[in-house]
């Protein structure tokens, strides 16, 4: 274990999940679009693509991505979470496990994407980042995309202040062998302007 609770479980005592669904569930009923990251990761991908989402939650995006014909595996370290996960979609791989031992699981590499949304990677243990950014890049094949969606600055975190800039984790993403291939404000694509949410597409180069 990394001996730190992470920053999500600091937060909501790992109880959080059936209001974690309940908000989205308030979102939708109200005419949102709640599956903003699931579209984007879609339009990145082929048909019937392997995607390991990091972090997963109550599997909203692993669940969307599913329903539109990929193999989408979730793991997450949160049970409360994973529980609503797997009563929605009960024959999906909903995995319980630290993201900075990923590779305890035994799960098979070669991923066409990994997801970190949701303020993942801000939200982990101190000081275990580069480890589960280092995880992450070994889950994916050659030619794979590492996604993830963070806040930068109080505004767009549970947060008092950002616990990683976006040099630091680009940082970590280059000595994981990972190269960036694009930025977006949001996961609607709008142009990135060193502004407080970033949404970055790192891809590990092909053999």
């Amino acid at each position: 274990m990394t001996g730190q609770r992470d920053r999500w479980a600091e937060l909501t005592g790992g109880q959080a999940g059936e209001e974690y669904a309940q908000r989205f569930a308030r979102l939708a009923e109200s005419g949102h679009d709640i599956h903003g990251e699931a579209s984007f990761c879609a339009a990145l991908l082929k048909p019937a693509a392997r995607v390991l989402d990091a972090g997963c939650g109550t599997g909203r995006i692993a669940i969307r991505l599913a329903e539109l014909g990929h193999h989408c595996t979730g793991v997450d370290v949160d049970s409360s979470m994973l529980a609503v996960a797997r009563r929605e979609a009960p024959a999906q791989d909903w995995l319980l496990g630290d993201l900075a031992r990923l590779d305890a699981l035994g799960l098979d590499p070669g991923f066409d994407l990994v997801l970190a949304a949701g303020n993942v990677i801000p939200l982990l243990a101190p000081g275990t980042g580069e480890t589960v950014v280092g995880h992450l890049a070994a889950a994916l094949r050659p030619g794979g995309l590492l996604v993830t969606g963070m806040g930068l600055d109080a505004a767009h975190l549970p947060l008092d202040e950002a616990p990683v800039t976006i040099t630091e984790f680009d940082q970590w993403c280059a000595r994981a062998g990972l190269t960036l291939r694009q930025r977006h404000a949001t996961w609607s694509g709008d142009t990135y302007d060193d502004g407080g949410y970033a949404v970055s597409v790192h891809t590990r180069p092909a053999a």
